[in-house]
């Protein structure tokens, strides 16, 4: 009988290390459609000996042990880690299968085959309703057909998560992990959300009207909201070929200039299987960060790239002397999200449309608040809806809960069978929205510090390169303290979003 190998805190790490690596660029690659098929099952076995129950085991010994605070979480964070990677190793074939089936799934479109994730970036460029409504039925179709699989997986990644942790209700492991109380938090948001409600409902009929035309339906569907996240009818104003160009020069003015920075990995392409959704993948921060879009026109392109380039020149901006723990591994997102959130707001400023756009477009600014209600009350409901999905989960809970919460919430109609597919995992709609909040008082306090022109000063961009360089190290609730706010003061939220 082999004997499993059990590493040191420092050896482990740097495996680890070498592990998340090696996913991450597989990731990276499917993701962007250079691959046709997923192989992190392969990866995972590979590095099995680095996910057993006695490297768990010495881990959480040598945390117990440690009196050093800093030196604990950093233990805290690699036992988690251990515990997420015998998950991985024990799913990760399952998760391959999945994976490589949703690309592998096509939607019938007037005689096209397009791939799924083809036909869910085309909802974003179709400009006739009627067609946006035949095809996010028909690809939201196919997508739900995988809903079982998907349930499937949930339900034993769940019990596994149980196992390992000794925590069996995921809502309190889920607290632990944030350190934060879930059901508060969701509770101030909730008030929050009733206090912008107002002015939502006057945004949200005269861009309805605008960006949908006069024939919509009273209720769209949520086939449409690609459509109007990209401002589609303001196309030629927020033309695809300038998003870079823009996007670019408007960091620059932070200080920020992204050609100098060999250690940022720019993928702009556009291919058929590559995902609609933005992102960065910290392959191994500092050294190599991916920022991944896929332009199709409108304002969403430049408001993604902006949001990416948050996440990208915080892991790209840490101190590289920081162990691997506090420059890749943090507890949630909430962090790394306020990052992303404060330099997309650059988008929302009246002075930056008509800066790049002409003076006619400063008054656009008003869509991209728009679209920034929409969303902080759409992550509201979708909060709600999974902390009563997670607190009765053995319970088989209601999914009808998921469309009803988010159309009551946004005014448009969300399908029931779509919330398995809408689900991140790790209630990452908690970290949005905690970060929601900390940016907008990160934005008070630059207002205050910097003045009105935030926005292009390179005195943003000395303090938040201050930041970055703590890598992952510090929580949301940290920066707040640093901020000084309150963690749950909702004020300049609200603010931002034009009721007070």
């Amino acid at each position: 009988m082999s004997t499993a190998t059990v590493r040191r805190p420092t050896e482990y790490e740097a495996e680890l290390q070498r592990y998340l690596y090696e996913r991450s660029e597989e990731a990276r690659a499917v993701r962007v459609g250079e691959k046709e098929t997923s192989e992190q099952a392969e990866i995972v076995a590979r590095y099995r000996d680095l996910f057993s129950p006695e490297q768990l085991e010495a881990l959480r010994e040598a945390e117990v042990a440690c009196e050093d605070a800093d030196e604990r979480e950093r233990l805290y964070r690699l036992r988690k880690t251990c515990e997420g990677g015998i998950v991985a190793a024990e799913l990760a074939e399952r998760d391959d299968a999945l994976e490589n089936a949703i690309l592998a799934a096509r939607v019938g479109f007037h005689g096209e085959e397009l791939p799924l994730r083809a036909a869910q970036a085309r909802l974003a460029v179709l400009d006739v309703y009627g067609d946006r409504e035949e095809l996010g039925r028909m690809q939201a179709d196919v997508s739900a057909g995988f809903n079982d699989q998907r349930l499937e997986l949930l339900r034993d990644r769940e019990q596994l998560e149980a196992a390992l942790s000794g925590q069996r209700d995921p809502v309190a492991r889920n607290e632990e992990e944030k350190a934060i109380s879930l059901s508060t938090l969701a509770s101030t948001l909730d008030d929050a959300s009733l206090t912008v409600e107002p002015r939502y409902l006057e945004l949200r009929e005269s861009w309805f009207d605008r960006l949908l035309g006069g024939d919509r339906d009273d209720q769209p569907s949520s086939y449409h909201v690609a459509y109007i996240r990209r401002l589609s009818p303001l196309d030629s104003i927020y033309t695809k070929d300038r998003s870079v160009e823009v996007c670019v020069d408007t960091l620059a003015h932070l200080g920020f200039r992204l050609g100098d920075q060999p250690n940022i990995r720019l993928d702009l392409d556009d291919r058929p299987q590559k995902s609609p959704r933005a992102c960065v993948i910290p392959s191994d921060p500092p050294e190599v960060v991916h920022l991944i879009t896929r332009a199709q026109g409108g304002l969403h392109d430049y408001q993604a790239f902006l949001h990416e380039a948050g996440h990208v020149l915080h892991y790209a901006g840490c101190d590289p002397s920081l162990p691997y723990t506090f420059r890749r591994i943090s507890r949630d997102h909430a962090l790394t999200e306020i990052y992303s959130y404060i330099v997309e707001a650059i988008s929302r400023e009246p002075a930056w449309h008509e800066r790049y756009f002409g003076p006619a477009a400063a008054a656009n600014a008003e869509a991209a608040v728009f679209l920034e209600t929409l969303l902080f009350r759409r992550y509201t409901a979708k909060l709600g809806f999974e902390l009563g999905f997670w607190s009765h989960f053995g319970e088989n809970g209601d999914p009808g809960e998921y469309a009803s919460r988010l159309t009551a919430a946004t005014g448009i109609r969300y399908r029931p069978d779509a919330y398995l597919a809408d689900m991140d995992a790790g209630f990452y709609s908690a970290d949005y929205l905690r970060a929601w909040i900390r940016s907008a008082q990160l934005r008070a306090r630059l207002l205050r510090d910097v003045g009105e022109d935030w926005w292009r000063s390179e005195q943003t961009g000395a303090i938040l390169r201050e930041l970055f360089a703590e890598g992952t190290r510090p929580s949301s609730e940290d920066i707040a303290a640093r901020l000084g706010f309150d963690p749950l003061d909702t004020g300049p939220l609200l603010e931002e979003l034009g009721t007070s």
